[in-house]
């Protein structure tokens, strides 16, 4: 395993041990770090008979909880959570971070919102010096089609020439 993904392993071992409880309700986040995150949560489940639920933040973290035998719920079921743990596209010096970048923005805002602690795992190869540089392909900006009229309505027409 190499030096970058036994450091992505590591830290979301130890944001697990540190973090996860019993008696949690949790919202469980998307992407590659996620998947050790989960993986450490499943085995901590066995080896300690801990009670968990577990809420997703996108169809990828469902697939991982269902993969691992964890309890799923959901916000509806659960609205209050005890903590979300989600990874980043990019962190800054100052802890600003670029979350979202993966397209699942609004679940992922919606479970962290809701959680009365928010865990980011992120290990050194997420520090921006130059905001920006992982989403360069595009922003990540939420919109559901609710909102569609009201934005264009308050969108310059300039800005879209």
């Amino acid at each position: 395993m190499s030096m970058a993904k036994e450091a992505k392993k590591l830290t979301s071992h130890t944001a697990v041990e540190n973090h996860v409880k019993n008696n949690q309700v949790m919202g469980i986040g998307s992407g590659s770090t996620i998947v050790h995150a989960v993986q450490r949560i499943a085995e901590r489940v066995k080896q300690q008979n801990l009670d968990l639920i577990c809420i997703p933040t996108s169809f990828q973290a469902r697939q991982l909880i269902l993969q691992y035998g964890l309890n799923l719920s959901d916000l509806d079921q659960h609205p209050e959570t005890d903590l979300a743990i989600d990874g980043a596209d990019e962190v800054d010096a100052e802890l600003n971070l670029i979350k979202g970048g993966g397209g699942c923005l609004i679940q992922e805002k919606t479970v962290a919102g809701f959680a009365s602690r928010f865990i980011v795992i992120a290990d050194f190869r997420k520090d921006s010096k130059e905001p920006w540089r992982s989403v360069a392909q595009g922003d990540p900006y939420g919109g559901h089609p609710s909102g569609l009229c009201p934005s264009e309505l308050s969108c310059d027409p300039e800005v879209w020439e």
